[in-house]
């Protein structure tokens, strides 16, 4: 299965591409969509059409994007949620499930720590995709939050094979 990790931001959106085959991951591709300061819809147009050109060249199968945690900057927060709009729909636009992750969960996932800072999950992404190099922390992000996704896809995976061998559980 082919998995896109989004880190929204409005500056930097950090994307990365991992594969997940039988419980093991590699590493497709990773980068950034940068906008500069200017008018907010055209920022937000250029957010769309990079990470559809993503989509166009990598083909996801399904996607996972970090949950935005709300800060003191109203006006911040806010931002940060119109470009976590556009995380949300340049998958749902190419007919994929998007699940999302708080950033908690994928430290714990990738890291085993939910308050890790940003050095730990990079280097925690470079053991678990061997060959990877992250362009920059955005993009190391969104590697961790695909490979957090492949962690628990491959777990409700289990739990489903298991609930159907026990008879459909209920």
């Amino acid at each position: 299965m082919r998995i896109i990790g989004i880190d929204p931001g409005l500056r930097s959106l950090g994307w990365g591409v991992i594969e997940a085959h039988q419980g093991r991951l590699s590493h497709v591709a990773n980068g950034q969509c940068r906008t500069e300061r200017g008018d907010l819809a055209l920022r937000l147009l250029s957010l769309h059409d990079q990470l559809s050109e993503v989509f166009v060249t990598y083909a996801p199968q399904t996607a996972a994007v970090e949950q935005t945690f709300v800060n003191r900057d109203g006006v911040a927060t806010l931002k940060l949620g119109q470009a976590r709009a556009i995380a949300l729909l340049v998958p749902a636009q190419a007919g994929l499930h998007v699940a999302e992750y708080a950033p908690n969960a994928v430290k714990k996932a990738v890291v085993g720590v939910g308050h890790a800072d940003k050095r730990q999950v990079e280097h925690m992404v470079r053991l678990q995709l061997p060959g990877a190099v992250p362009t920059g922390s955005d993009a190391a992000d969104a590697l961790a939050i695909a490979i957090c996704h492949a962690f628990y896809a491959q777990a409700s995976g289990r739990l489903e094979a298991a609930l159907a061998a026990a008879g459909g559980a209920k």
